[in-house]
């Protein structure tokens, strides 16, 4: 943020080349075009132009003459100046910003946080219902075998793949969004974006390169076209500058240099006459600056289509300049101004970045708000949104006028979106009262001036080639300065929240049936009816496998808030549904006469395995390609499992005869009838909803 390398102190009335750390108040030191202002100072001789675009937004130059503040971090584009330091240090304003930033805050997950709820829920229900099973089992059977159902009650109530799952989908997003040159600086912020639904963007920096471009050239003289000589005179003006600004960079590109041109004397630009002038021999004195200036100051008097034009540009936020020729002879002196005839008047507009249209459509498309806060004018601010496709919502607003309350500054925010002159600790206020209203805000910028807000919201947004503050502070850093990469963001925040809440359903959904078969078998004093390795084939082949896969699919999905909710919804019935099957085919084994408890127990496995394989299928609709792929792989699986006698061995399982195998069939049946009678209800219910208007 701070980068002069070397500053030239007057210390007794010697001059020292010294480091900008040595610096103590009341050091006089001096700056001139190129430097960085390195502590906070007053001008005390000279006058500057300083570049604050970082600090506040303001995207032109500011002038400093002597009594001014200049802060630190600012850039001199113009003047020399000896400056007194007033603060130093960590008491410096850019200092100060960056301090405000350093304390480290994690992005606000809800799939963090919900996976945290439901392992605290799933801990405090498997304790006592553990405690159960264990007693129960030791109770009712031999130690070995109660060890064994013990083991298998216990261990199937653990979700033990969810945490992991969860870290694998976003690990995996971040390496995606990597190569489309996004960097994530934290696995939860590729969850935020996609729950965002207020976008505020910075102009200069974000919005804009920070470049200008020429737009239009309107000749005094009316013809329309532009002169030989306006074009030359131009190139040349552009090409004389030593030390070219934004504006002079944009005039450069616009007209090239022309042959013949020499300088032979030269007036720089400055804040207090506002305008420059060159002379260059026989091709005459042209002088390039403000044209509220040049025109009242001419010798050819007011020119009303120049001056209604001038009006009509200024209103739409652009920036004009007047080109003006020196008429008189004589040397080249700050009294030729009074002797100009105006040439042409330059029009400049910001120019936007080139992806910055189609990714505000594409936010606006998706119900997701955007408000334009600068620090620049109100209007430039405006007539840039437009320009970026952005229809301005009430009158463009003034941040001096708006109110420090919360509530009310929020009311603000919701009846515009578009603020100017607004300074850092307005962003941060802002974006805290957008967040107290509710909303989930995600913050863009570049420059220190936006330091407190990206740190407050929700997400930050840095630009790749914003100050290293903005850079150390933001959660996704945009490499190469595109806005066009978060909607990639956003597809693949999509991705994880749709996927991981499959992968909680079928985690949470073993946790509940698991709990409620714990809590039967220990009040009817059965026997556990699974061994742990029969829940490792139905976990593997229902949960594990499918769940890693579901877990890195496809899925563009709205994000919605409630995640545990929805998976709590899901899971219990189904849990308890899946669970009453198990137990039913299990007694319904269990009272046939002479059957063994091994026969048994595989007719139990072979239900929990029909109904989760169901239930599976279910969160994995819309069935694609793939998906019906991997469901019939799962499903041959399983029966080579039950086909091969060294696979049946292996897992102790011991076919049951062929009625009770029937019997089994009919029990999945009707639980999958079930099933689908209330998803389907459930999904008809929530259709009628959407579809209804709200009174």
């Amino acid at each position: 943020m701070l980068t002069t390398p070397r500053v030239r102190v007057w210390r007794n009335g010697s001059p020292l080349d010294m480091n900008p750390d040595s610096l103590v108040i009341d050091d006089v030191f001096e700056l001139g075009p190129g430097d960085q202002v390195p502590v906070d100072g007053i001008v005390v001789d000279g006058e500057l132009e300083l570049d604050e675009s970082m600090l506040t937004g303001e995207s032109n130059a500011v002038a400093k003459p002597a009594g001014e503040i200049a802060l630190s971090g600012s850039l001199v584009t113009g003047g020399e100046a000896r400056v007194r330091a007033l603060a130093v240090g960590e008491a410096a304003y850019a200092h100060r910003l960056a301090a405000q930033a350093r304390q480290f805050r994690l992005a606000r997950s809800e799939l963090r946080a919900g996976t945290d709820r439901i392992l605290r829920l799933v801990t405090w229900a498997m304790v006592p219902a553990g405690v159960l099973l264990v007693s129960s089992q030791l109770a009712r059977t031999d130690l070995r075998d109660a060890l064994r159902g013990s083991v298998a009650g216990v261990g199937s109530m653990v979700p033990e793949g969810l945490v992991l799952l969860t870290s694998m989908a976003f690990a995996v997003a971040v390496i995606r969004l990597a190569r489309r040159r996004a960097l994530v600086r934290e696995l939860g912020a590729v969850e935020v974006l996609a729950r965002v639904d207020v976008i505020c963007l910075d102009k200069t920096g974000t919005l804009t390169d920070g470049e200008a471009e020429v737009t239009a050239v309107v000749p005094a003289s009316g013809t329309g076209a532009v002169e030989p000589a306006v074009a030359e005179a131009l190139g040349a003006l552009a090409t004389a500058d030593p030390r070219p600004n934004s504006t002079m960079r944009a005039v450069a590109r616009a007209f090239p240099p022309p042959q013949g041109w020499t300088v032979a004397g030269r007036i720089p630009f400055a804040s207090s006459r506002k305008w420059s002038a060159t002379d260059f021999g026989d091709r005459g004195t042209w002088l390039l600056g403000a044209p509220e200036v040049l025109l009242a100051a001419s010798s050819s008097g007011a020119d009303a289509r120049l001056d209604q034009t001038l009006t009509a540009e200024v209103g739409r936020g652009s920036r004009v300049l007047l080109l003006a020729r020196y008429v008189g002879a004589g040397p080249l002196t700050p009294e030729v101004v009074a002797r100009t005839t105006p040439q042409a008047l330059i029009v400049l507009e910001e120019k936007l970045r080139p992806d910055v249209a189609e990714t505000l459509a594409y936010f606006l498309d998706q119900g997701v708000a955007a408000k334009v806060i600068s620090g620049d004018n109100p209007r430039t601010v405006a007539a840039v949104a437009q320009r970026a496709g952005l229809a301005v919502v009430g009158e463009p607003v003034d941040a001096q006028d708006l109110p420090e309350d919360q509530a009310a500054l929020g009311a603000a925010l919701e009846s515009h979106n578009v603020f100017g002159r607004v300074v850092p600790d307005q962003k941060r206020a802002m974006v805290r009262a957008l967040q107290g209203a509710g909303h989930v805000v995600a913050m863009t910028g570049d420059g220190v001036n936006d330091v407190l807000a990206l740190k407050d919201a929700d997400l930050g947004v840095a630009m790749g080639s914003g100050t290293g503050a903005t850079r150390a502070v933001a959660k996704v850093l945009l490499l190469d300065d595109e806005l066009g990469a978060l909607p990639g963001v956003v597809a693949e925040g999509r991705r994880v929240i749709a996927n991981i809440e499959r992968v909680g359903n079928l985690f949470v959904t073993k946790t509940v049936y698991a709990l409620c078969l714990a809590v039967a078998v220990s009040l009817a004093r059965l026997p556990f009816p699974f061994l742990p390795r029969h829940l490792t084939v139905v976990s593997s082949l229902t949960i594990g496998i499918p769940g890693f896969f579901l877990a890195l699919a496809p899925d563009r999905s709205r994000a919605r808030p409630g995640y545990v909710g929805r998976v709590l919804r899901f899971a219990a019935p189904t849990g308890v549904v899946a669970a009453g099957a198990t137990l039913a085919a299990y007694a319904l084994a269990r009272d046939q006469p002479g059957l063994p408890l091994a026969q048994a127990r595989t007719t139990a496995t072979i239900v929990l395995f029909g109904v989760a394989f169901w239930v599976l299928a279910m969160l994995a609709r819309p069935i694609t390609g793939p998906r019906l792929g991997l469901m019939v792989g799962l499903a041959l699986a399983f029966v080579v499992v039950m086909a091969l006698p060294a696979m049946r061995s292996f897992y102790a399982l011991n076919l049951p005869p062929l009625l009770v195998s029937l019997a089994a069939v009919g029990i999945i049946a009707m639980a999958v009838g079930v099933l689908e009678s209330g998803w389907r209800t459930v999904n008809w219910i929530r259709e009628r909803r959407a579809s209804t208007p709200l009174a």
